[in-house]
């Protein structure tokens, strides 16, 4: 367990700025504003299977026989060069949208697709999706005093908000065009989907393992668990890991299953270590202070840094015993 706590503290350093950058874009979705060019870049995994990065989380853009799914829709505002771009790669049209779970940065282009798209989503999200929380330790500024702002599925009627859904496990489409979606518990959110397509041998997993060499977000607001996150990647991989060979992260780059086991590792230890400090009678701040990345890896000393890291030793204060 040592071994597991000391990679915890390797992994976890890394560009946490970078990673709470990507939740707090501007609202339009641009980089550096409003009005700056949205500019979605491709990533090609298969003759058929592409990866979008800009403007948010990882979007996966999978061409079938009938159509296309798109995993993920990004930041609001970034729906239309999304569709813009699947242009580029194929006349098909899409069909169907499956979000991977609640947060802003995944689910908001949903609105500017065609409402003849079928929008999946696993149970526990399609409740999220309607109330979209702010996010456990990235709340904006003055959020707790400002009045509430309608969502932006409020602001477009509804339209956008997920059409099914799967609780555990449901299969969509056959033969090469199947896909198997997959849950396994609570971890980022209480809704994170697992996306198999089984054929290309590629899973797509959003923010349950999004960055790497960074600590996590324990969205607790929308029911994630820091106590419960090594457990689900466990049994995801005992399930999966030998059914991909690539894995399209939420923000990262396209990662492998021996990836994710250091990830599980790293959580597990990370949990043990705050049952430690809370068995010894030690404050969630007193933990945030104390916890230093090894040499070589970014230090916790910004304020985006110390705000994930506080929240995450707060939501598992709160889980444990």
């Amino acid at each position: 367990m040592r071994r597991a706590i000391v990679l915890g503290a390797l992994l976890s350093a890394g560009a946490l700025s970078i990673g709470v950058a990507a939740y707090q874009a501007p609202a339009g979705g641009g980089q550096t504003g409003a009005n700056a060019p949205k500019v979605v870049q491709v990533q090609k995994l298969k003759d058929n299977l592409f990866v979008l990065t800009g403007g948010g989380g990882n979007t996966t853009v999978f061409v079938q026989s009938n159509g296309i799914t798109v995993v993920d829709t990004k930041n609001p505002g970034w729906g239309q060069p999304i569709l813009d771009k699947i242009k580029e790669l194929s006349p098909k049209p899409v069909v169907r949208i499956i979000n991977t779970h609640t947060h802003g940065d995944h689910v908001s282009g949903n609105v500017e697709f065609p409402t003849t798209v079928d929008i999946v989503v696993q149970a526990n999200t399609a409740v999220n999706m309607k109330k979209m929380a702010p996010v456990t330790g990235l709340a904006p500024a003055g959020a707790a005093t400002a009045p509430p702002q309608p969502t932006i599925f409020e602001q477009n009627g509804g339209k956008g908000l997920p059409k099914r859904t799967f609780k555990d496990r449901m299969t969509i489409g056959s033969g090469p065009d199947r896909i198997e979606l997959y849950y396994f518990g609570r971890g980022h959110t209480n809704g994170d989907a697992w996306v198999l397509f089984p054929s290309l041998r590629v899973l797509a997993i959003g923010d349950i393992f999004a960055w790497n060499n960074q600590l996590p977000i324990l969205d607790a607001n929308n029911g994630g668990s820091g106590a419960e996150i090594a457990d689900s990647l466990t049994k995801g991989d005992a399930a999966l890991g030998k059914l991909a060979d690539q894995i399209v992260t939420g923000h990262s780059t396209v990662m492998s299953f021996d990836d994710l086991r250091k990830w599980a590792d790293f959580n597990r230890g990370f949990l043990d270590a705050m049952r430690a400090a809370k068995k010894a009678g030690k404050s969630p701040e007193q933990v945030a202070k104390e916890w230093k990345a090894p040499a070589g890896f970014v230090p916790q000393d910004t304020p985006a840094a110390q705000t994930r890291l506080l929240a995450n030793v707060q939501t598992i204060y709160n889980e444990i015993k």
